[in-house]
């Protein structure tokens, strides 16, 4: 069999196939089910939790009858029962739901933002700016996640919007070390040099040629982060400097569930089945995606 020529080159992506066997066939859909179940159980939970409540007709999730307390599943009106002061269990498990996936959006869009923002500038300027930034981030990074948003929670006092700041803090360097690491392996490539030869200004640097690299890696990192924060968020609402009750939350559910757990176990098990569906199902695609991006 003739050799190739040396100056005939394969298409980018085959040398490594050359000679090799070729890969055996799967079925259609056989490469996507690492991202696409995943990611089915994340849009199932999100239409569960922001299109049910307000598509059907579903009990308030306060201020329920005491005289209704401690319902089992699949009593009349209430499909899951009622916890221990009458509320309905359902609509408490799906506003709690909405809650804690606001909460963690919430944190992953200033953390992406702000984080990436201050990241990607702070390797592309270089320098004394660099030095000085992550120095800054090193000192958040260097205190225990947990601890840190309990010291913040506690000195704020619980709520949705004081939880979200609280953990905005562990949210903010984690990004920007992500946004100045890929920005750092971005700089040196040809098409950046070649911009800043052409005298195109920071701004714009960063818009037209960083943002759009880096965005596909940090997405990736805040899917991962969604599962980490809500399981943070449902800590700190577990130990009521959180969602503050009677508005629910997973976590606040979970405590409120486990003082009287011998009883009532179901009134755990239900918002910590909710809980590990969702950071499993937030890892998993997280996964799956930074594993696509990796080979490309």
């Amino acid at each position: 069999m003739a050799n190739v020529p040396t100056d005939e080159r394969l298409p980018l992506g085959l040398e490594a196939l050359a000679g090799a066997p070729a890969p055996a066939r799967t079925g259609r859909w056989a490469g996507h089910l690492d991202v696409g179940v995943p990611a089915a159980a994340i849009v199932l939970l999100f239409a569960a939790c922001f299109v049910w409540p307000t598509l059907l007709p579903l009990a308030k999730p306060v201020g329920g009858n005491i005289f209704e307390a401690n319902l089992g599943p699949l009593s009349p009106g209430h499909l899951l029962g009622t916890d221990t002061v009458g509320n309905d269990v359902l609509s408490r498990l799906l506003y709690g739901g909405r809650t804690s996936l606001e909460t963690a959006l919430a944190v992953n869009l200033i953390g992406l933002f702000l984080g990436g923002t201050i990241g990607a500038l702070a390797a592309y300027l270089g320098g004394a700016v660099d030095a000085v930034a992550m120095r800054g981030l090193d000192v958040l990074i260097a205190f225990p996640a947990l601890v840190l948003a309990l010291a913040i929670a506690d000195s704020l006092g619980p709520g949705q919007g004081h939880t979200i700041l609280a953990l905005s803090f562990f949210a903010v360097p984690v990004f920007a070390r992500n946004a100045r690491a890929a920005t750092l392996r971005l700089r040196e490539l040809t098409f950046m040099t070649a911009a800043r030869l052409c005298g195109t200004r920071t701004w714009r640097m960063l818009l037209r040629h960083i943002a759009p690299n880096i965005l596909p890696q940090l997405l990736t990192f805040g899917l991962l982060s969604m599962g980490a924060i809500m399981v943070i968020e449902g800590a700190l609402s577990f130990l009521g400097l959180g969602i503050a009750l009677p508005d629910p939350s997973w976590g606040n559910m979970i405590f409120q569930g486990q003082q009287s757990i011998s009883a009532t176990p179901l009134l755990v098990l239900f918002p910590s089945a909710f809980l590990f569906v969702a950071v499993l199902a937030f890892n998993l695609l997280g996964d799956a995606l930074r594993a696509r991006w990796n080979v490309r």
